[in-house]
């Protein structure tokens, strides 16, 4: 069966504007894990608006990002201007990155490695690194809990959209090790921590208009029509200004042949 790929760039704006990036301690984190951003080559696939990419140029690595999706590239530059670094922004996809050879010391993927090809994406993240060089796949991923505004908002992406079929999630995906691992890549590691993420009830609902199930998936009376409905859900059942929304972190490291 085909798999439908959502279209992020349709909700490009939402996601530049309302989609919480990974959290700065994920670069601490990493460095702990003997990946290392200052003055290294680094490439991240799917980059999206630039949340990962965008980390590691302000830890001082040199950085390239590629994606599909030329609208959120530009919501990319525009958030990188924001935060004072350069990242080499180009369109393409993580299979085939038009790229040279071992060129990178590190290549990210966050928040997408279950859109790609796994073996072929791989396959293409091995002839990019350097010899030991260092593959990081992280997710930062909300947290439906029993009766928490995550599960409830899960439940009405659900009622819009029931192909949607990502929901429940624990943000932890142990699938990637076995990826990295068919593909030849060694000392595999994992890590993980959770937090709140802060969201006002109008950049939640933007934010979820930004999501797959949602702004990238339905056409826009469908995508008002849950705004609207979400925005009544707030209001009735967790009011309040502020939203703690938990959120885990979680990646998996490894490193390149060849060290």
């Amino acid at each position: 069966m085909e798999r439908h790929t959502p279209d992020f760039g349709l909700t490009a704006d939402d996601y530049g504007r309302h989609r919480a990036g990974f959290p700065p301690e994920l670069i601490t984190r990493l460095a702990r894990h003997g990946v290392e951003a200052s003055g290294r080559d680094a490439l991240d696939l799917g980059t999206g608006t630039g949340s990962l990419a965008r980390l590691l140029a302000l830890a001082g690595a040199r950085v390239t990002g590629v994606d599909p999706a030329a609208p959120l590239l530009d919501q990319a530059r525009r958030l990188d201007a924001e935060a004072g670094v350069t990242v080499e922004y180009r369109v393409g996809t993580a299979e085939e990155t038009g790229l040279p050879d071992r060129a990178f010391d590190v290549v990210t993927a966050g928040q997408c490695w279950h859109w790609f090809d796994a073996p072929r994406a791989a396959a293409e993240v091995r002839r990019l690194l350097r010899p030991g060089g260092r593959v990081v796949i992280a997710h930062f991923d909300w947290l439906p809990l029993p009766g928490n505004v995550v599960a409830a908002t899960e439940e009405l992406i659900v009622a819009h959209n029931p192909a949607w079929s990502m929901g429940g999630g624990t943000g932890l995906h142990p699938r990637w090790l076995t990826d990295l691992a068919t593909a030849g890549f060694r000392g595999i590691e994992t890590f993980s921590f959770d937090l709140d993420v802060p969201y006002g009830p109008r950049d939640w609902v933007g934010r979820i208009r930004a999501s797959a199930g949602v702004g990238a998936s339905l056409p826009q009376e469908r995508v008002r029509a849950f705004s609207e409905e979400l925005t009544a859900v707030l209001r009735d059942r967790f009011p309040g200004d502020v939203l703690r929304i938990p959120h885990r972190t979680w990646a998996v490291t490894a490193q390149a042949p060849g060290a």
